[in-house]
């Protein structure tokens, strides 16, 4: 395209910027400079910051960031064409089979009783598409990528075990499993206390700090809790009691800093209080 033509409308125009940010001639040096993997981080934190939007139920936001996150995909695609792999049209038929494909009660004559059964029939699928690529894996965790957020992979792996009945059978043994956990965990503490130094204890740490946390998530699966929804939530509730504190504090002029812990404490107590209406 001709430097100050005109941009198409829609999708083609979103393409056509792309294609002139990127031109080695008159583009942008920061765009041109680009690869997959230096890419790859924005295209994470979009996809976060998609969520995000979503937790604020702020749809203007939204828009926006589905946006961003839509750019990352052209993005990638522009480059794979300037390498002759495949392009934007490529991505969106190769999208548009795999649904049709993966949803035949849909668009041909399968049928399924419900979500679960439809879940169990799309894992079924996607297995019988490994096969048919020639992937040797034959697992029933193959498939799962290794560059999701480890919560998530975590939840991944457990409900592909309980696809062939490696589950437990409800909350309890889950609950009874994250108490056995925890008392692993303080074990291992009270042994990097009595050896700071020592390597191994550290590592039995990390190790067992990692099993409680598969078990916590295994937790949220048993009870159809999202852990990356939850975690969210934690973590904008611990931001809001703590501004709040803050605030409190800087009425009384003591900066939080200068407090003991328990005079901390009871700021944290009178957020909490505070957001409750109390």
């Amino acid at each position: 395209m001709a430097e100050g033509a005109p941009l198409p409308d829609g999708i083609a125009g979103l393409i056509a910027i792309m294609a002139r940010l990127r031109d080695p001639d008159g583009g942008c040096p920061w765009d041109v400079e680009q690869t997959f993997a230096t890419i790859a981080p924005y295209t994470v934190e979009e996809a976060y910051e998609v969520a995000d939007a979503i937790d604020r139920e702020d749809l203007p936001a939204l828009k926006d960031e589905l946006g961003d996150l839509l750019l990352q995909v052209v993005f990638h695609a522009r480059m794979a064409e300037e390498q002759g792999a495949f392009a934007f049209a490529d991505v969106v038929a190769a999208i548009s089979d795999k649904m049709v494909r993966r949803h035949p009660h849909v668009f041909a004559d399968a049928s399924v009783e419900d979500v679960e059964a439809q879940t169990v029939a799309w894992e079924e699928q996607k297995r019988r598409e490994r096969e048919a690529a020639g992937e040797a894996d034959t697992s029933a965790l193959a498939g799962i990528a290794r560059g999701l957020p480890e919560w998530q992979r975590a939840v991944k792996l457990q409900k592909r075990a309980a696809s062939v009945g490696f589950d437990w059978p409800n909350v309890t043994p889950v609950i009874a499993k994250l108490h056995e956990e925890i008392e692993e965990v303080r074990a291992e503490f009270d042994a990097v206390a009595a050896a700071p130094d020592d390597a191994a204890a550290r590592d039995r740490l990390e190790d067992e700090i990692g099993d409680l946390l598969f078990v916590a998530a295994n937790l949220a699966r048993h009870g159809k809790v999202d852990v990356g929804a939850a975690l969210r939530r934690a973590n904008l509730k611990f931001e809001r009691r703590f501004r709040a504190m803050e605030r409190l504090a800087a009425g009384d002029r003591t900066p939080l800093s200068g407090l003991s812990l328990d005079a901390q404490d009871a700021y944290w107590a009178s957020a909490k209080r505070q957001e409750r209406g109390e």
